[in-house]
Parts: structure tokens; sequence; C-alpha cells
């Protein structure tokens, strides 16, 4: 890109954008059409709220197990258009049927949008979004889901499950660099969406022409979404090799040994200090969120670090405090009893 930032940039982005979105299209189960790269979940949260055209009839559906950053997204937006926002409190023990019930038998009629995670950050459960999906579909209300964590760390097929909008990342489970996340929009409502930076893309109409083709790219939704100025596409052009070197290592077995050392260590301290787990095995992937007795998140994660050298989240939700661990294939089993070990006292 520095030798001859025109020619990488100015002529042959799109031509390898297209091809990486190829690659992650393959891997995600979604056409390259509907996919467009964005730095993060987080920003494709952000340019599909703030083009959605939410009135002050109308209303977002979300629920309290979400991103904080996202739900403060939606709490500006609907501020910002006299919509309202309305989140559901989510109990646990954490029971996947009962959340289901519970988020479409709050659908009603001014609802717009459902929004939810494909797996929870703070609690890292796993949300049945499926059965979401399918319903709100059936009642005409829009469906986006945030899947920052889930791309690398469980299968996906988008055009199976059918959400209208999807975000997730590939810095994290997919292992691919920083400032590579995607955004998955049905093609039918492509044309809603606007990027949150107005560039190159935007001059021409559909099948004309801007004389930037060679970084806007040729659809609508690449040349809106596409192109926000100069930047370092590298991270994008990574995913493929990312997805390459996962393939070559027999991913999915890991996957698989990730959750079983996951939910062994969730047992182990749970019942070391008399507590019971948030949910099913089931309901988690590679992370788990293990109840301990502390009662300050903030100064258990600091002590963690200062007297064990564990960089862990702890978080809290429904009034427990909660540590969030993440089991990557590269993690020991002398990583996981240190942890262990450390939550005894």
């Amino acid at each position: 890109m520095e030798r001859n930032p025109v020619l990488f940039l100015g002529r042959r982005s799109a031509e390898l954008l297209r091809e990486s979105r190829e690659a992650l299209g393959r891997l995600v189960g979604a056409r390259a059409d509907d996919l467009v790269y964005v730095p993060n979940a987080t920003t494709g949260v952000n340019i599909v709220a703030a083009s959605l055209d939410l009135q002050p009839v109308d209303e977002v559906l979300v629920n309290d197990l979400e991103y904080g950053a996202c739900l403060a997204t939606w709490t500006r937006i609907c501020e910002q258009r006299g919509a309202t926002l309305r989140k559901l409190h989510v109990p646990l023990p954490f029971d996947a049927d009962r959340f289901a019930d519970e988020m479409l038998a709050a659908i009603g009629p001014r609802t717009r949008l459902l929004f939810v995670s494909h797996i929870a950050s703070t609690t890292a459960l796993r949300l049945p979004v499926e059965r979401l999906i399918a319903a709100a579909r059936a009642r005409g209300v829009l469906t986006l889901v945030d899947g920052a964590h889930a791309p690398g760390q469980i299968d996906l097929d988008l055009d199976a499950l059918g959400a209208d909008f999807y975000t997730g990342n590939c810095h994290k489970w997919l292992c691919g660099p920083k400032s590579a996340g995607f955004l998955h929009a049905r093609s039918e409502l492509q044309p809603m969406l606007h990027a949150s930076v107005t560039s190159w893309g935007y001059l021409g109409g559909e099948g004309g022409h801007t004389g930037f083709e060679g970084y806007t790219g040729s659809s609508l939704f690449e040349r809106r979404l596409q192109w926000q100025g100069t930047r370092d596409i590298s991270a994008c052009l990574a995913v493929p090799a990312a997805i390459d070197w996962l393939a070559e290592h027999d991913w999915p077995t890991h996957r698989i040994r990730c959750h079983e050392q996951a939910v062994a260590l969730m047992h182990r301290v749970c019942a070391a200090n008399g507590l019971q787990p948030i949910a099913a095995d089931d309901d988690f992937a590679q992370m788990v969120a293990i109840p301990v007795p502390h009662r300050d998140a903030p100064r258990l994660r600091q002590r963690l670090y200062d007297e064990h050298q564990i960089e862990v989240p702890v978080t809290q939700h429904d009034g427990q405090v909660l540590v969030r661990v993440s089991v990557q294939a590269y993690n020991s089993e002398a990583e996981l009893a240190a942890l262990e070990e450390a939550l005894r006292h």
C-alpha cells in the first residue's frame, strides 16, 4: 500500500476487498454482495441505528444483557428521534425458552426493530436468535443481531439465519487483525443504509459511474459503505489468511475442547464457592461467566491483575458478580488452574 497508494487504494482496493468478502462469505454463509467491511461490530450497529428512520411512534426493543456501547447507541438515537427504547430485564439463572417467550411477548404494534446479541458480552450467554428472528419477521419487525463474539466461536449461516442486519468482528475469535469487522444486510434493505461518513460512493446513482469505482465498488451497498476516505484496509484483506489458518489447524476440534475446558472450570469454581452456574452448559460456547461471592467487581478485577497477573473481565448482571472467562486454543490448563486458584481467595 505504501509503495504505490494510488494503485493499491485507487485501482485495486475494490477488487481486493471483494475477494476478501468472498472468503468471509464462505465462512459465514453469505453472499459477498451482502457483506461490507466495517472497523468493528459497534460501527455496524451505529450504521443501522443511524440509518433507521425512527419516528416518535416507534419503539426499539432490547434487553439488559446487551453490550453497553450498543445500548448507548440506541439510547442516543431514540432520544434524538423521539422514539421509545424499551429494555427488558433478563433474570438469572438464564432460561433460553423463557427469554425468547418474554422478548416475543414484548413485541407490540409500535415495535420497529428488535436488537439482540448472538453471544452476550457481559454474561457470555448464547441467545436464541434463530427463534427471535423468525417470529419477528412474521410480525413485520426488523432484526439486528450483534454478533461481535460469534464468528470463529460458533458456526454461522447468515442467509439461513435470516436476520435483516447482522454485524460481527473478525478480530476476536476468528483471530484476524483489529479493525476488521463486517456488516451483513438483506439485499432488499441495503438501500436504506447510510455510512457514518459520506464519501465518493454517494455521487453515482445505482448502475451509474462516479469515476472512482476502483475503490468505491459497483453496487449501492458497496459504494455507500465501503469507502470512508483514505484508510488502511490491510486488516480486512488479511481476513482470508486468518480463515485459512484456522482451517489448517482443525479449529472445530479446538472449539469443542475449549468449550469443555470452560464449562469444567465453571463447575469447579461454582462448587468451590457453593454457587450455581447462571445457565446450562449448552448456553455457552468458548466463553463462560462464572458467578463469584464478591460484591466489588472493579476491585476483584484489579486484584486478579495486580496479585496474579491475570487479565480477565469481571462483570455484573442481576445482582451477581461474574468472572467472564474466554478459553481459546492457545490457553493452557495451567492458566485455567491459576485463575481457579486465584478465585479461591
